[in-house]
C-alpha cells in the first residue's frame, strides 16, 4: 500500500509537470506571454516540481530505518559526485569546453542517486 500510494502521488505530480511544461512552452513560443509575464510563465512547471519534491519527501518519511539509511547514503553519493563532476567541468569550461546548461545537473544527480541505491542495496543483501 505504501509503495502504491507513492507511485500514484508521484505519477500525478509528474503528469502535472508535463502538462504545465507543455503549457509554458506553448505560451512562450506563441508570444502570448509578454513582458514580465514571461518569467512566471517560464517557471510554471516548477509548481509541479515542488509537488514532486513534496511527494519524495513524504515517501522518505514513510520508510523504515534501513531504507532511510540507504536513501541517505545514496543521496550523499549523488551530492558529492555531482559536486565533483560539475566543479570539474566548470574548470574545463575555463579552457574552452562548451558551456553546459543548468538542466544537465539534475540528470547527473539522478544517475548517481540510482547508482548509490543499487550499490547500497547490494551491500545489505
Amino acid at each position: 500500500m505504501n509503495q502504491r500510494s507513492y507511485y500514484v502521488e508521484f505519477g500525478c505530480a509528474m503528469g502535472a509537470y508535463v502538462v504545465l511544461l507543455l503549457i509554458s512552452i506553448l505560451l512562450l513560443q506563441s508570444g502570448l506571454a509578454q513582458g514580465l509575464w514571461r518569467i512566471p510563465t517560464a517557471l510554471l512547471p516548477m509548481l509541479a516540481g515542488a509537488a514532486i519534491c513534496w511527494t519524495v519527501l513524504r515517501q522518505l518519511g514513510r520508510l523504515d530505518e534501513l531504507q532511510r539509511r540507504l536513501q541517505l547514503e545514496a543521496l550523499s553519493v549523488a551530492f558529492a559526485g555531482t559536486a565533483l563532476i560539475t566543479f570539474s567541468y566548470g574548470f574545463l569550461e575555463g579552457v574552452g569546453f562548451p558551456r553546459l546548461p543548468m538542466f544537465a545537473v539534475w540528470p547527473v544527480m539522478a544517475v548517481l542517486w540510482i547508482g548509490g541505491l543499487l550499490a547500497g542495496r547490494r551491500r545489505f543483501r
